[in-house]
């Protein structure tokens, strides 16, 4: 057996994209999905990773809340989810691999939703 390619990653992210609701969809066009192997130096440095594996998806991005249409060069929306950690991680835990990439994606689409951290504890609580 292989381990799962960052194409296979960026498959199943796309189906969990489909499993969101189209009220939430709808305001996710022009948000970039992208699958890496880790993150970047800069982003590892910016995090102040102890180790690439430390990072599972990231945001990047102006969220909803605080986008302007008067920003001079709006940026485009980026979600980064890191194929070695998330399969490293599924492999720690056994968790089915599908239903890890849709908690992240959801969890960093939820950034930029405005939602914090804490936001989204409290509602995955509920």
């Amino acid at each position: 057996m292989t381990a799962p390619t960052i194409e296979d990653i960026a498959d199943l992210a796309e189906a969990a994209l489909d499993d969101i609701p189209a009220a939430f969809r709808q305001h996710l066009d022009g948000v970039e999905i992208r699958v890496e192997e880790f993150p970047d130096e800069e982003t590892a440095e910016e995090m102040a990773l102890e180790s690439p594996f430390d990072l599972l998806g990231l945001y990047r991005g102006v969220s909803l809340a605080e986008k302007s249409l008067h920003d001079p060069t709006p940026t485009t929306d980026q979600v980064f989810l890191y194929r070695r950690p998330l399969l490293d991680y599924w492999c720690e835990t056994g968790e089915d691999l599908a239903d890890l990439v849709r908690h992240v994606l959801v969890h960093e689409i939820g950034h930029h939703f405005g939602l914090s951290d804490d936001d989204m504890e409290r509602i995955e609580q509920v």
